[in-house]
C-alpha cells in the first residue's frame, strides 16, 4: 500500500492548485496565481504517475483521488469562499465519503 502516499501527495497538489486556480478566477489575475496553479497541477500528475507504478492501480486509485480531493475541495469551497450546498449535492458528498471505506473493504 506503499501508492497511498503519492496519492494523497497528488490530492494535496490539486487542492492547493485549486486554490490558486480559484483566486485567479474571483479576479485576482495575476499571472502568478496562474502559474502556480499550473505548477501545482504539473506535481499533482506526477505524483499520479508515482502512485500508478507502485499499484495503486488505474480504477482504485482514479476513483480515490476522484471522491477525496471532491470532498476536500467541497470543504474548501465551504469554509474559505463561502459557497453553499443543496441537500442533494450533501447527501452526494457522503455517498462519496461511503464510497471510500467500500473501495477499501477487502
Amino acid at each position: 500500500m506503499i501508492w497511498i502516499i503519492p496519492l494523497l501527495v497528488l490530492i494535496v497538489f490539486e487542492l492547493v492548485a485549486d486554490i490558486f486556480a480559484k483566486e485567479w478566477s474571483l479576479g485576482r489575475r495575476s499571472i502568478a496565481y496562474a502559474v502556480l496553479a499550473l505548477l501545482a497541477y504539473m506535481l499533482a500528475n506526477t505524483s499520479w504517475l508515482i502512485a500508478l507504478k507502485n499499484g495503486s492501480g488505474l480504477a482504485r486509485g482514479a476513483i480515490l483521488f476522484s471522491i477525496a480531493s471532491a470532498i476536500l475541495a467541497t470543504g474548501i469551497g465551504l469554509i474559505f469562499y463561502k459557497e453553499h450546498l443543496s441537500m442533494i449535492q450533501i447527501a452526494g458528498v457522503l455517498l462519496g465519503i461511503f464510497s471510500i471505506f467500500l473501495i477499501f473493504w477487502e
